[in-house]
């Protein structure tokens, strides 16, 4: 009686090899988009070429509702604070770059929104990915927030203390 084949105690890899990180969360995404409507993930994740960087300043894509039958969908765009009257004189070239986007006549009208994506909050980070720009207090009043934090042996508690007594004591004057 032959030998029964030689199995290695390895486990099997994989064929492909390594793989882009974009591959390994496109289907995250791409459940993600679907579920606020955007059957192209393309259209959220490169909204600056889409609509060009002007306009991609002044709104982001929020949501798309489709109609009847898949077509004559309308895009809610998120407009930054007084930006609306800019985007309704512009909205012919956006709606016809996303349409593109697209390959066919996807997007039928586009209503411009100025609620606040974060609600009430105030942002904590810009558009750009940039962090809200803040005002610094007076070194005097950092200082005098210092030594009023000065018995608080958390480090960082005693740092958050501080910086939050500089900004008060600067809003006074």
């Amino acid at each position: 009686m032959a030998n029964p084949p030689y199995t290695s105690p390895r486990p099997k890899r994989r064929a492909r090899g390594f793989a882009q990180a974009g591959g390994l969360v496109q289907a995250q995404i791409r459940k993600a988009g679907e579920a606020r409507g955007f059957a192209v993930s393309r259209l959220l994740t490169h909204w600056t070429e889409v609509v060009g960087t002007d306009i991609a300043r002044l709104c982001r894509p929020v949501r798309i509702n489709y109609g009847k039958g898949g077509i004559g969908a309308t895009l809610t765009v998120l407009a930054r604070g007084a930006a609306g009257p800019i985007l309704q004189a512009q909205l012919p070239d956006i709606r016809a770059r996303v349409n593109a986007c697209y390959g066919y006549n996807a997007v039928a009208q586009i209503r411009i929104t100025q609620t606040a994506a974060d609600g009430f909050a105030e942002p904590q980070a810009g558009w750009g990915g940039q962090p809200a720009a803040r005002r610094q207090p007076a070194p005097e009043h950092a200082a005098a927030a210092d030594d009023l934090a000065d018995g608080v042996t958390d480090p960082d508690l005693r740092a958050a203390l501080a910086g939050l007594g500089a900004r008060v004591l600067s809003r006074k004057t």
